[in-house]
């Protein structure tokens, strides 16, 4: 039989076969409230370490010190944890210059610790690249249980946000899927993550929401349109997407007004399986001329060219036809509207980010996967910060020049 791998380092299984030693939980509840005992010694022992440091002695000096200053006993607080509520011992010198960092003065919350935890875990560390870290920063490792219960502290959060109103209108949203390893009993099935990406009427992008499913298909996308609406979203002028079969028709019948507009990138994509690779640099050019055009005229001008140039390739020069509808409607809107809404570059943006944090492995359930996602979408708010997306100005006065959708955003302004 193969022997069992070693989980954690060897000094927190000491640790962790102490606890079972001395406490013998039964359950989960009995497990915190020992996690909870020994959390407040580790904080007194950081705090004893601060001290030292402060006063340049340890409490078992009895050399000649450089200092007049000395331990003035303690004072009794309790502070707040993931794990309730914790009774910690906190050092005291004479002059009262002792500033504890673990546990600033005048502060009952402690988890601060916690929330650097989050923000790893939101990062795409492991678990013991997180224990490791702690230890580094603070001197004690935290057993992976640990941090699992505080990183799950955050699940209703996001049921929360997931559930959250949303805003009436919004100009342009994207839609796409990425594939996540969940383990389901006794295999590893690679499932959907739904995404979508809003830009409202100031620009502000905002994720809408994630959902988890088997697979991906136009009735998943019918339920989700379905959901937003739901939530408050009442119209929305485009929506930019990737060609999944069905998609269309499915979100016109939740929005009617809403143009639907491939993405170029995707049918590029698409069209080069059936050019060899010694072509793509010169069919790539070409096709550059026709989305890039000016005007429609001319993107009409330069398809003529193209279908004459690439007949060769018949099977690529088809996939342009048959979708050759999304690229002449790009030009019923000026050209800061083309560069938003022709491609799915934006949310794929986001998706290369998910990716970041969902490569270690096969997740154990869902919601393993909706913490880590939800804490990487804290990080991209962050890294947003509710900035409007770039010449936000022109694509607003170019949306304008359309009468409808004009109407449409006055509408909607007042919310």
């Amino acid at each position: 039989m193969a022997r069992r791998k070693n989980r954690g380092n060897e000094k927190g299984q000491a640790i962790a076969k102490l606890i079972m030693e001395q406490y013998q939980p039964q359950n989960k509840e009995e497990m915190q409230d020992a996690i909870k005992d020994v959390f407040g010694p580790m904080l007194e022992a950081m705090l004893q370490g601060e001290m030292d440091n402060h006063l340049g002695y340890t409490s078992n000096d009895h050399g000649s010190k450089n200092t007049d200053n000395r331990r003035n006993g303690y004072i009794d607080k309790t502070v707040r944890s993931s794990f309730g509520e914790i009774p910690v011992s906190v050092p005291r010198d004479r002059d009262g210059s002792f500033e504890p960092q673990a546990i600033p003065k005048r502060s009952k919350d402690i988890t601060g610790i916690e929330d650097k935890v989050l923000s790893m875990y939101g990062r795409g560390m492991s678990q013991r690249d997180i224990s490791s870290t702690i230890e580094d920063i603070y001197g004690f490792s935290l057993s992976a249980e640990s941090i699992s219960n505080i990183t799950d502290r955050v699940l209703e959060e996001a049921e929360v946000w997931q559930n959250r109103a949303l805003k009436p209108f919004y100009p342009f949203i994207f839609v796409d899927c990425l594939y996540v390893p969940i383990r389901q009993e006794y295999e590893t099935k690679n499932c959907a993550i739904y995404v979508i990406l809003g830009y409202d009427l100031d620009g502000i992008k905002d994720i809408l929401g994630l959902w988890i499913s088997d697979t991906e298909g136009k009735h998943n996308w019918m339920q989700i349109f379905d959901e937003i609406k739901t939530r408050g979203v009442e119209d929305v002028a485009f929506i930019s997407m990737d060609g999944v079969s069905g998609l269309e028709e499915g979100a016109k019948a939740i929005f009617p007004q809403v143009v639907v507009q491939r993405c170029i990138v995707h049918l590029i994509r698409n069209s080069i399986k059936y050019i060899p690779s010694k072509d793509y640099k010169g069919f790539t050019a070409q096709l550059k001329k026709i989305y890039g055009a000016v005007n429609l005229k001319a993107a009409i001008a330069e398809f003529d060219r193209f279908k004459d140039a690439w007949k060769h390739y018949p099977g690529a020069v088809a996939v342009w036809e048959r979708n050759w509808i999304h690229v002449e409607q790009l030009f019923n809107y000026g050209s800061a509207v083309r560069r938003v809404m022709y491609t799915t570059n934006a949310i794929e943006s986001v998706n290369s980010s998910f990716r970041k944090v969902t490569r270690k492995g096969a997740f154990p359930h869902e919601n393993a996967v909706r913490k880590i996602l939800y804490l990487r979408i804290l990080e991209l708010y962050k890294k947003w910060q509710g900035h409007p997306i770039m010449r936000w100005s022109m694509v607003r006065n170019q949306l304008a020049i359309d009468e409808k959708i004009q109407a449409r955003m006055l509408m909607y302004e007042q919310f």
